[in-house]
């Protein structure tokens, strides 16, 4: 008897292409649009109806059942709230990463397995064996730094086709092949319920804000900011100070309101080698604890791997990076990585 797997199917290529796959592979697929967010934003429509018809085409093509999953209040309560608390406290979250933790790979796999599926499957570009995640043989699509806080049991639950794939034109050409109608839809873009909507400007919808002082790397007040949590460390655009050498925020103050910047590259405050991480989490047993080798350490997604040996004292995780790196940003997370192989992850503190 075919296994039977649900294919989250958000109305893109690569999901598109994964439910294709997995049918021609004997599966018994059933497609899953997650519906996680819906709402309008100034100035961007949330495009989930025109997705969930472009998912809806592709299923009755491939003649496949498509259900509907609602998961908007779990998705506010996990996802959303969680970004707007990160701002809120002066860093900066990242709810891609959470979205993969807690819905895609929590949520919608127990929903799944409990309606009777074997597996779930996603269009993400990576690749899974025995539990562990496997960078994708695409590495300029590779999408582990987003699943690094996903579980071995969701892993060995899970199926990735498309992480076998060389290119995305690759991608594009194979769902051409079968008729698929998001064959040429262009990726989505932005934080995955932002869309192309600036984060500002969605964060500005659901908390208040004062104007307040921009500071230089000599204390000076050099100009005003919108309020100090619409930016980030190592922002360089819309710090609205013109003139002269261009600025860099190092630093603020929720409680002053102050954002600190500097206009010095080589700035101490702006370069570091060494990261503390809180959150840090496993993929599965294996742990740095059992290893003497370097590992590799990415902190932004498609930033470069860097070599870096982590240790840990009393619960508390840091990193020596091979060499500084600019703008380590609070909030967000360094991956690791032994070879293709991503072990897991923490959340950057400093």
């Amino acid at each position: 008897m075919a296994k039977k797997v649900f294919v989250g199917m958000s109305g893109g290529v690569d999901s598109s292409l994964t439910a294709a796959l997995l049918l021609e592979q004997g599966y018994d697929v059933t497609g899953i649009y997650m519906k996680n967010w819906i709402l309008d934003l100034p100035g961007w429509h949330c495009p989930w109806r025109e997705d969930l018809a472009d998912a809806r085409a592709v299923a009755d093509k491939l003649g496949i059942k498509l259900e509907i999953f609602d998961f908007q209040n779990q998705y506010k309560q996990k996802v959303v709230d969680y970004l707007l608390d990160g701002y809120k406290q002066g860093i900066t979250p990242n709810p891609d990463i959470m979205c993969n933790q807690e819905i895609k790979f929590k949520l919608f796999l127990e929903t799944a397995l409990e309606s009777g599926a074997d597996m779930i499957a996603t269009g993400h570009y990576a690749r899974t064996k025995n539990g562990k995640l496997l960078m994708a043989a695409d590495s300029d699509k590779d999408q582990t730094y987003f699943l690094a806080r996903v579980t071995s049991k969701a892993l060995e639950k899970t199926l990735f086709p498309i992480g076998e794939f060389a290119s995305k034109k690759q991608v594009r050409e194979e769902a051409k092949k079968r008729g698929l109608v998001t064959a040429n839809k262009k990726d989505s873009v932005g934080i995955c319920f932002v869309g192309k909507v600036g984060i500002k400007e969605f964060l500005s919808v659901f908390v208040d804000s004062e104007p307040g002082p921009i500071i230089d790397q000599h204390g000076k007040v050099i100009g005003n900011h919108e309020g100090a949590i619409f930016y980030t460390i190592g922002q360089r655009q819309g710090l609205g100070v013109g003139g002269g050498l261009p600025y860099y925020v190092v630093g603020k103050s929720m409680e002053k309101n102050e954002v600190y910047v500097t206009s010095d590259v080589t700035d101490k405050e702006l370069w570091t080698d060494e990261l503390k991480l809180e959150s840090v989490h496993w993929i599965s047993s294996l742990s740095p604890k059992d290893l003497s080798d370097d590992f590799m350490i990415r902190t932004r997604h498609r930033a470069p791997l860097i070599k870096g040996k982590l240790s840990e004292s009393n619960g508390k995780w840091s990193v020596k990076l091979a060499k500084e790196i600019r703008a380590a940003t609070p909030g967000q997370s360094a991956v690791i990585y032994s070879g293709e192989a991503c072990l897991g992850s923490g959340i950057i503190t400093t």
